[in-house]
């Protein structure tokens, strides 16, 4: 029994061709055809002399097969990668105006040729939503037809075996005193037993496995279908807002809570899920020594939250949000909130509260404002308005570091440095404006006794008193803290976990399983003596199908044992020539070198 593995080589339908020539391929037939649904190249009939003749007809048809082949799909897929980059180094308008209006003021000349590329808002562009709807209609159009012709290949038999088994791939034969038809019911049993399809055609056995590799195939693309849907539908129908909100302070669920909203096109407000919650307190620790001094340990807001029953408590920590019906309520950035009292020049209070400032460093050194809007009256009676600019360091450096900045991010040393105004905060002037920010465009600042502009550092507990009777500003012994908070509604993702999930079982299922048939031949021989042949086709050149077809072999065996060969006085008289010499003994004394033995 030998076994041969010849070379081959795969075409585009998934077919494998033992020689490459016209002769051998009919010698398959419907043997080597359907391993694939990947579309035949149809060359039939002889080259067209003088150019194409296509009409309209013509030319959308060849359109269509270049939209939906494989290779037009994967250079969309390439080219929705490459669209993307530009939506990840350009600040998009859609995710941060301010970061987008500061970007184009910073780079002058090239922003109007960005805003021409729509570089700005690159997932909204005709050019990205180009790319998007192409892909999508070259998956569907690639799959819809071939899904249809698996499903056919499910239905129908393995083909029967061609007339030259031993032309193909892996091949094997033997002769065997059993008869042909017990060798047939004992490869069909073999076959079945090993979880191949398998059927009886005239004086063979067709056997064929590993259908999973073009359903993985199909799946994976099925998959992608599904990602750029659960994409499309997360943009449509999506919201995301953010809150900043002060220990003691609560939000509810309601746009005019938010201090910045955005959402698809398609999602409505009332569809924003009832609930509120309450941050209780928020927990920071740092790490005190070593090179990770300054790194968080411990960095999770408590909260209280109710949707439309008794209050609930939970904890937010980074990539652990609160999930609250169809929202998550994310935690994205913490600071800190110094606790202020503002008098007029009788010691009224016009102003307490704490004040959120903005971190500019990894140590929390923060800045910010705070404005007196209304209640304000100097020495002469007249209402006005008061701004204080803020610089705020958790635990400061001390007098002789200079510049004022923070060198640890907890609470250990708190100074503030503010600097008075006062005026028209113009707040009442119907701009947007920066809460962080004074616009001093109508404001003056205050200068002391000796004409010295007023700026001063204060401890918590110490008063910064305003000249000329102007009131005081006090920097309370309280700090409290603050985070910062994005409420979403994805109702895409989990149909885009269940693509990617289901892509890579594709994928990975189309890699590693390989589509092949297995055919066994018995006949009786011209001598009387039943002859096997045992031949594999795979969908594509692979070591393991000579392995697995030896194995069935030696399986087979058991059932159709080899017959023994001829004795050597019949092989002698069938080829004299084939006769063993005798062997020559050694001579006793060598021939000396150069000399022939005789």
């Amino acid at each position: 029994m030998s076994t041969t593995d010849t070379s081959g080589t795969t075409d585009t339908s998934g077919t494998t061709d033992t020689s490459g020539t016209t002769e051998q391929q009919e010698n398959l037939g419907a043997a080597g055809a359907q391993l694939s649904t990947a579309p035949l190249d149809d060359r039939a009939g002889p080259p067209v002399v003088g150019g194409p003749t296509l009409g309209v007809i013509g030319w959308i048809r060849w359109f269509w097969r270049q939209l939906t082949s494989m290779r037009v799909a994967l250079i969309l897929l390439f080219m929705l990668s490459l669209g993307a980059v530009p939506g990840s180094l350009i600040p998009q308008t859609a995710v941060d105006e301010i970061k987008a209006q500061a970007f184009k003021d910073a780079h002058k000349t090239l922003t109007p040729l960005y805003e021409k590329l729509q570089f700005f808002d690159v997932y909204s562009s005709v050019w990205f939503s180009a790319i998007y709807i192409l892909l999508f209609v070259s998956l569907i159009g690639c799959i819809v037809p071939r899904s249809w012709q698996f499903v056919g290949q499910l239905r129908s038999r393995p083909p029967g075996a061609p007339k030259r088994l031993d032309r193909l791939p892996a091949s094997t034969t033997w002769r065997t005193a059993a008869e042909p038809e017990q060798v047939r019911a004992a490869a069909l049993t073999l076959l079945k037993g090993r979880r191949f399809r398998a059927h009886t055609v005239g004086d063979a056995i067709a056997a064929e496995k590993g259908y999973l590799r073009e359903a993985g195939n199909l799946a994976f693309h099925v998959a992608l279908i599904v990602m750029l849907v659960a994409f499309a539908w997360g943009q449509l129908f999506k919201s995301e807002g953010g809150k900043l909100i002060v220990e003691g302070d609560g939000f509810s669920n309601t746009l005019t809570q938010y201090d910045d909203f955005k959402s698809g096109s398609q999602f409505g407000i009332d569809e924003l899920e009832p609930f509120s919650f309450k941050l209780d307190a928020f927990d920071g620790t740092y790490e005190k020594n070593g090179p990770q001094r300054g790194t968080p340990r411990t960095f999770e807001a408590k909260v209280s939250y109710s949707q439309g029953g008794a209050d609930k408590k939970a904890v937010i920590r980074v990539n652990e949000p609160l999930k609250v019906g169809d929202s998550k309520v994310y935690l994205i950035a913490h600071g800190y909130a110094p606790v202020v009292t503002v008098r007029d020049g009788s010691g009224k209070v016009v102003f307490h509260g704490a004040v959120p400032l903005l971190p500019i460093d990894n140590n929390i050194t923060s800045t910010g404002a705070i404005k007196v809007m209304d209640g304000y009256r100097d020495k002469n009676g007249k209402k006005e308005q008061l701004g204080f600019q803020a610089f705020f360091v958790p635990t400061f450096a001390g007098k002789g570091a200079g510049t004022m900045f923070s060198q640890f991010p907890g609470l250990d040393f708190p100074v503030m440095a503010l600097t008075g105004f006062h005026g028209d905060l113009r707040v009442d002037s119907g701009l947007p404006q920066n809460v962080y920010q004074l616009d001093k465009s109508k404001l003056k600042q205050f200068t002391d006794a000796s004409g010295n502009k007023l700026a001063q550092r204060l401890l918590p507990g110490e008063k910064m008193k305003l000249p000329d009777g102007a009131g005081s500003i006090t920097f309370e012994k309280d700090v409290k803290e603050w985070a910062s908070f994005q409420i979403s509604q994805q109702p895409g993702n989990g149909l885009a976990l269940a693509g990617a999930i289901a892509a890579i079982a594709g994928l990975t299922g189309s890699l590693f399983i390989q589509r092949r048939r297995i055919w066994v031949r018995a006949v009786r021989g011209e001598d009387g003596v039943a002859v096997v042949e045992m031949a594999g086709l795979g969908r594509s050149e692979s070591a393991k199908l000579p392995e697995e077809l030896g194995d069935l072999a030696v399986a087979l065996t058991a059932d159709a044992p080899p017959a023994p060969d001829a004795g050597p006085e019949t092989e002698s008289q069938a080829d004299p020539e084939a006769a063993p010499e005798p062997a020559e003994e050694p001579a006793e004394d060598p021939a000396p070198s150069g000399e022939a033995d005789k």
